[in-house]
């Protein structure tokens, strides 16, 4: 039984890192890369941080193979993977802790190290400590936006802590809330804002509407998120207490 759940293990890191080489170059400019964040937190949830540190540098080293991508590959990828699950396990599976360690990992942390990485063995002029971290916390919030999203629903309907029991990792209880819904919702902005970019993109849409559409379908779902909490909060207060 313990061999099978490590062959599982195994598998399913095989598959991660396929998926993530693949679907990295989705949205991806130099210092933001939204899908490999989405990739590092499924893992760290999936499987834990080892697993998802092994992961995201695996990844990184593939992309610089074959695709010619900077070292950033690795260094706006790795702590964040790491973090990511150290956060989702020191909270007991709480997912937006998960998301909170990628973007600090990646965002603050990877970001700085990128500066000196960047400049002194790759030879980029022009870089300070901080240049990087707008772009890659920009990318975690995208990328950790759908992985959230995509969480919170496995773990709504159990499937989570199936799999995780299934591969041999810790599972934990759902923790669905007001607050994890209403989350939920305002990451559907992020999800929105990735498919309309990516059909601008690949359909050549041009336009004042199609400029703005993306940023308008966060700010939407933002003030949906904010509305539905609002409205729970106020139903809640109201509510007769139970006997």
């Amino acid at each position: 039984m313990r061999n099978s759940k490590s062959l599982l293990k195994m598998i399913t890191l095989s598959m991660l890192i396929a998926l993530g080489v693949v679907i990295s170059p989705i949205l991806r400019v130099e210092g933001m890369c939204p899908m490999a964040h989405f990739i590092n937190i499924v893992c760290s949830v999936f499987l834990g941080p080892w697993y998802s540190l092994l992961c995201a540098t695996l990844i990184g080293i593939i992309r610089m193979i074959t695709m010619g991508i900077p070292p950033i590959a690795l260094t706006g990828a790795i702590f964040g993977a790491f973090l990511s699950g150290v956060f989702y396990r020191a909270s007991k599976g709480r997912i937006i802790f998960a998301v909170l360690g990628e973007i600090i990992g990646t965002g603050i942390i990877g970001a700085i190290v990128s500066y000196p990485v960047m400049t002194f063995l790759w030879g980029k002029e022009g870089l300070s400590w901080l240049f990087y971290v707008p772009s890659f916390i920009c990318g975690t919030l995208i990328g950790g936006s759908i992985a959230y999203v995509f969480l919170r629903k496995f773990a709504a309907n159990g499937m989570l802590a199936r799999v995780q029991t299934m591969l041999g990792s810790q599972s934990y209880m759902d923790h669905t809330s007001i607050l994890s819904n209403t989350l939920t919702i305002a990451a559907f902005g992020a999800i929105l804002f990735v498919v309309i970019e990516l059909a601008s993109d690949i359909f050549k849409l041009s336009g004042v509407l199609w400029d703005k559409l993306s940023y308008i379908s966060l700010a939407v779902c933002a003030a949906a998120a904010v509305l539905y909490y609002i409205a729970k909060k106020v139903k809640t207060a109201h509510a007769p207490d139970n006997p």
